[in-house]
């Protein structure tokens, strides 16, 4: 030890020390870049595959169910035993797949 000085300790320069989390908790899927709007827990493709459904199953609406719009998948499921329902399902189905942002029942975006 010259001069009497204790020996300094390196310290990291400011911005490196533990990296901070950027996560919003009111948005923990991230939120749209276009819009601003959090993304939903439900995911788009998922959605818009079980729209699609009364291709191989003749009953439509459940992909609105998993979306949170009950009302809407209600109505296709009970239309479906009219046929309405199913073409209904998959034009619905057909938008989704097509539209940048549709939303769950809250009015979230869903997620791509």
């Amino acid at each position: 030890m010259a001069g009497g000085y204790p020996p300094q300790q390196q310290q990291p320069p400011q911005g490196y020390g533990q990296p901070q989390s950027q996560v919003d908790p009111n948005a923990p899927y991230g939120v749209d870049p276009k819009t601003g709007i959090p993304y939903s827990d439900k995911q788009k493709m998922l959605a818009a595959g079980l729209q699609l459904l009364p291709v191989v199953f003749p009953i439509g609406g459940i992909g609105r169910l998993y979306a949170g719009h009950v009302g809407t998948g209600v109505a296709q499921i009970l239309l479906s035993f009219l046929c309405i329902g199913q073409f209904w399902s998959l034009i619905d189905g057909i938008l989704m797949f097509v539209n940048e942002s549709p939303t769950d029942g809250q009015g979230r975006i869903l997620r791509p």
